[in-house]
């Protein structure tokens, strides 16, 4: 039987302009055979919500590169806890090591650095997806 496609919301928090790493991703999780619901920038904590009920999402990926990680991304996590959602948070972006466990703490499921491969990319998706469906 096969498995499940999985389908991910990828997002911008904030005012940080930069995608371009955010589209080489959705790039990656397609090729995987992840479904992308991509959302692009300036999004906030409730559009993100908003399109994950809409969007039946399992995943949400959120690119962080202006150093707002340690607020946005547990900002997202609890705003998915208030809806009564158990979707794991994935991010990606330039995250300096000793911010690596405050923010699996605030409930960040997986976190990428510049440089991931596509099959590290994919991998961390599915084994979020697979750790929130456990829980």
């Amino acid at each position: 039987m096969p498995e499940p496609q999985i389908r991910i919301v990828l997002a911008k928090l904030g005012l940080d302009g930069h995608d371009r790493g955010l589209r080489v991703v959705t790039r990656m999780l397609r090729d995987a055979g992840i479904e992308v619901i991509y959302l692009g920038l300036r999004q906030t904590t409730d559009m993100v919500v908003a399109a994950a009920i809409q969007e039946d999402a399992d995943a949400i990926g959120l690119s962080l590169h202006n150093a707002s990680h340690m607020t946005l991304a547990p900002r997202m996590v609890q705003a998915l806890r208030d809806a009564d959602l158990d979707i794991p948070v994935i991010i990606g972006g330039i995250i300096p090591d000793h911010d690596l466990q405050p923010l699996r703490d605030a409930g960040v499921a997986a976190i990428l650095g510049p440089g991931a491969s596509a099959a590290e990319v994919a991998q961390a998706v599915r084994s979020a997806v697979a750790g929130s469906a456990a829980v």
